[in-house]
């Protein structure tokens, strides 16, 4: 890697690092020391998928839970995919943004 790499935009510890396709296997070691030490959680969401709240129907199925009846917890849990896809969209530039933006979470991206 040339030295170059230390001053360009994405080298922060509050901003997620910048994406560049030249060194993805550098950048995806950043992003996941960024995203562990912001919440460790964040990383898992990326690898395992979003946590969405569910419940139990009346023929013992597992579905989606309806938004309106969220408690706390619930919207923890999406505030947290929400963070996680921030995050990784933060870090992209135009040309990546646009062919990520119609993805719904963040393994996705």
């Amino acid at each position: 890697m040339s030295a170059s790499l230390g001053i360009n935009e994405g080298q922060s510890t509050t901003r997620p690092p910048l994406f560049n396709i030249k060194y993805y296997s550098w950048w995806k070691e950043r992003m996941e020391n960024f995203l562990t030490a912001e919440d460790y959680e964040l990383w898992t969401i990326v690898n395992r998928g979003p946590l969405t709240p569910t419940k139990q129907n009346g023929e013992n199925e597992i579905v989606s839970k309806d938004p309106s009846k969220f408690v706390a917890p619930n919207f923890r849990m999406m505030e947290t995919n929400a963070k996680a896809k921030r995050i990784l969209i933060c870090g992209l530039g135009p040309d990546e943004y646009n062919r990520i933006f119609a993805f719904l979470n963040a393994k996705k991206i």
